[in-house]
């Protein structure tokens, strides 16, 4: 089962030979096209509020992820255990963040649940998905994720770790459910949590899927392709009206000393909406919201 969260250790601060290699690295993807108009003047910090592509669900610019290796029902922010893993999620909240991930692979439901307590239910967005791999009962599986959550309705909902040229076709069942279940209201938008070039590159004619949740960073690292190969995919998605979310944008913690770097690069890539990072710290939450807002002060 692979894992869709983002790895974030913390690590010392950037090196001089790290800051020309990063610098070095981000002319060459200007010069190569990778790198798009800045980000809207508009955003001022990572937690101001922006739309995912047409589906009318607005979110903070960052989002918080909950499946660093996450499989068999339980992540690397779920085993912080109940407490710190409310600490942080109601850290983030209070810094303006309001969109959480999670997964029914994370085991991540229950922790989120009791932590957004506090929260009035219109004031944050949940995005969670649907392990098809093992159980394609995607009704009983939607019934189970709103009691976990405790809520009456979820934000986006993504057929998870979509790999197969040929979901389509294979998944449509589990299709028409959520169909049904956005027309009722159950759900306000479903997508793909997506894990190949190939489908990737297919999804802007699929009139189905309303958002994407993508890899996308600088280097290519934990990706489905080289940033060249990929952001071009993005750009035509987005053109289609469906709404982009970036995910690895650390490469599963593999680039975390080049973060402020990767951060100011998907900062610039106009075709995506928001991020997601699974932090495991509030000192990492901080940092990033940081380095945000230096990237954006200085457009």
């Amino acid at each position: 089962m692979r894992n869709t969260g983002e790895s974030y250790p913390m690590s010392p601060k950037i090196t001089r030979r790290q800051f020309i290699a990063g610098a070095i690295a981000a002319g060459a993807a200007m010069r190569s096209g990778e790198m798009m108009a800045a980000a809207p003047a508009k955003l001022k910090s990572l937690s101001d509020r922006v739309e995912i592509g047409k589906t009318g669900i607005k979110v903070s610019y960052l989002g918080i992820g909950t499946g660093t290796v996450g499989n068999g029902g339980q992540s690397n922010q779920t085993r912080l255990g109940p407490v710190k893993f409310a600490r942080m999620i109601n850290h983030a909240y209070d810094q303006g963040i309001n969109y959480f991930d999670c997964a029914d692979t994370y085991g991540s439901h229950n922790y989120l649940r009791r932590s957004l307590a506090r929260i009035p239910r219109e004031n944050y967005v949940l995005q969670t998905k649907m392990w098809f791999r093992t159980d394609k009962d995607a009704k009983a599986q939607l019934e189970r994720f709103l009691k976990e959550l405790n809520t009456g309705y979820l934000d986006i909902v993504f057929l998870h770790c979509v790999s197969d040229t040929t979901w389509a076709t294979d998944l449509r069942p589990m299709m028409d459910t959520l169909e049904e279940a956005k027309q009722k209201k159950l759900i306000r938008a479903h997508g793909l949590s997506i894990h190949s070039l190939d489908v990737l590159k297919g999804v802007a004619e699929n009139a189905w899927a309303d958002h994407v949740f993508a890899r996308i960073n600088p280097v290519g690292t934990a990706m489905d392709g080289k940033p060249e190969e990929v952001v071009p995919v993005l750009r035509k998605i987005h053109a289609a009206g469906k709404g982009i979310t970036g995910m690895k944008i650390l490469g599963e913690g593999r680039i975390a000393d080049r973060r402020e770097e990767s951060l100011k690069y998907v900062l610039g890539l106009d075709c995506v909406d928001a991020i997601v990072i699974g932090f495991e710290s509030i000192a990492q939450i901080d940092e990033i919201l940081a380095m945000g807002s230096r990237a954006l002060a200085a457009k």
